[in-house]
């Protein structure tokens, strides 16, 4: 997957850019492990894909965090890893949970020219 491939790249940086927001890399850390849930969630359907996609992502976290213990300048934080979980179960249970949440994120986006099959 390639937001996988870019967590990966990202955390073999030995430095990465601050956005001066107190706790704002919880804050991405959430969110994009949160988009890696969802997307690991919509290869399967219905509670089971569900609950494998939140597993999936938290080791992907715990993997990541190790990567990170490797690289110089870098660290493990276990807040890191929670922040990643947190991130995967909120968005994947907003996805799995929530009907119109899904479909708005399912639905063709107008400028690309996509349409619903018919039938």
């Amino acid at each position: 997957m390639a937001v996988a491939g870019l967590i990966f790249l990202a955390s073999s940086r030995s430095h990465l850019v601050s956005s001066g927001v107190p706790q704002g890399d919880k804050v991405a850390h959430f969110a994009v492990y949160g988009l890696l849930g969802t997307l690991v969630c919509r290869l399967g359907c219905g509670r089971r894909a569900a609950v494998w996609a939140v597993v999936a992502a938290s080791a992907f976290g715990v993997s990541d965090e190790w990567h990170q213990s490797f690289v110089p300048g870098r660290s493990t934080e276990v807040a890191d890893w929670v922040a990643d979980t947190l991130g995967a179960a909120a968005a994947v249970g907003l996805y799995a949970g929530w009907g119109w949440y899904r479909r708005t994120l399912e639905r063709p986006m107008a400028w690309t020219g996509l349409r619903p099959p018919v039938g």
